[in-house]
């Protein structure tokens, strides 16, 4: 879309008074088809996120003694930097923090461990000491980048993570692990003077218009090319076979303002695979669950939060459900993989 277009379009959002349709075709000709629809039901009727059924307190979950079909590790929001805490976020901590779940990890047979960004919460120092405990980790080690992860340009924190691509899958043992880039479309992530930062502008204002909670600029989106790389992987897991979880930075459900632009869409497109087990991210510190048609949106807990309880994760992956054996503040959960009957339609219509 050129400049001027653009311009017009958010003049006609901000200076007229609309209907329901106006609105959405209007926000479909800014940010595609992709965010128009995410933005308001188009039935008028109560958003599909509402069915969503939250778990607000902690629950004792028994977990199985039996041994998994494997296990790995996750970490959410280290959020190392050398300053003093503010309010519950106790910065300095998070080096013994993640020290203490390294050495965990590593007394278990983890197949591999991923972290859901944040690793740092400013200055491009902070990584010099956070990173190297982190990669003290046994086997495969991941990334995903977060909101404060971009104390340098992209490219610079790709490159100093030792990621070859910001979205990316890999495979082990039947199950396909989608990371995706919730902050490929973001004020924060993009050059001032580049197309994907007018854009991104774009969407916030047309969001912070509609009222929707998720209108910070601290949150990001998913843009079209990875959501059409998304939809991809998406179509070839489930014709091989394979169960997928999905694992981003910021939340898609339940309704939060942590949750990504373009959650609504994203959570389509997790619907329409038909063989999403879960979506796992950070983001919101206080952590947060859902399950929505099968699908289980855990946001695991921050463990820069508090001055000595940490907060991590094991999951251990069976054929019929992932456990979760939280520790300290984070939570155990045990969650069903249910057999979905879009699995063969899905596979009919690629096959098509």
């Amino acid at each position: 879309m050129k400049n001027d277009e653009q311009k017009q379009v958010h003049k006609d959002i901000f200076e007229k008074r609309m209907d329901r349709r106006d609105f959405i075709q209007q926000t479909t000709k800014i940010a595609g088809v992709t965010f128009g629809l995410s933005l308001i039901n188009p039935l008028g009727s109560v958003p599909v996120r509402a069915e969503s059924v939250v778990a607000k307190s902690r629950v004792s979950v028994s977990l199985s003694n039996k041994k998994p079909s494997f296990q790995f590790g996750l970490v959410a929001d280290a959020q190392y930097a050398d300053i003093d805490s503010k309010g519950t976020r106790f910065y300095r901590a998070s080096l013994d923090k993640l020290t203490e779940a390294v050495k965990t990890f590593n007394e278990h047979d983890l197949k591999f461990t991923v972290q859901l960004g944040d690793l740092i919460d400013r200055n491009e120092s902070s990584f010099s000491k956070i990173l190297p405990i982190y990669n003290k980790v046994n086997g495969p080690k991941y990334h995903v980048l977060g909101n404060h992860d971009y104390a340098m340009d992209a490219k610079s924190v790709a490159n100093l993570l030792g990621m070859q691509n910001f979205y990316y899958d890999f495979g082990y043992d039947g199950w396909r692990f989608i990371v995706i880039d919730t902050n490929d479309l973001s004020t924060y992530a993009n050059p001032i003077d580049s197309e994907k930062y007018r854009q991104s502008q774009n969407i916030y204002e047309v969001l912070k218009w509609s009222g929707a909670e998720n209108a910070q600029t601290w949150n990001g989106g998913v843009g079209s090319d990875q959501m059409t790389w998304l939809r991809d992987v998406l179509k070839k897991s489930a014709q091989a076979g394979e169960k997928v979880v999905v694992i981003g930075h910021a939340p898609i459900s339940p309704l939060n303002v942590h949750n990504a632009w373009n959650d609504e869409a994203l959570v389509k497109e997790l619907e329409s695979a038909g063989n999403v087990a879960a979506y796992f991210n950070g983001h919101n510190h206080a952590g947060n669950y859902a399950e929505k048609n099968g699908i289980h949106y855990v946001n695991f807990k921050g463990m820069v939060e508090t001055a000595d309880t940490n907060a991590f994760s094991i999951v251990r992956v069976y054929h019929d459900r992932l456990e979760i054996k939280g520790f300290d503040r984070e939570e155990n959960r045990v969650l069903k993989i249910k057999q979905k009957r879009k699995t063969a339609i899905a596979k009919m219509v690629y096959h098509a």
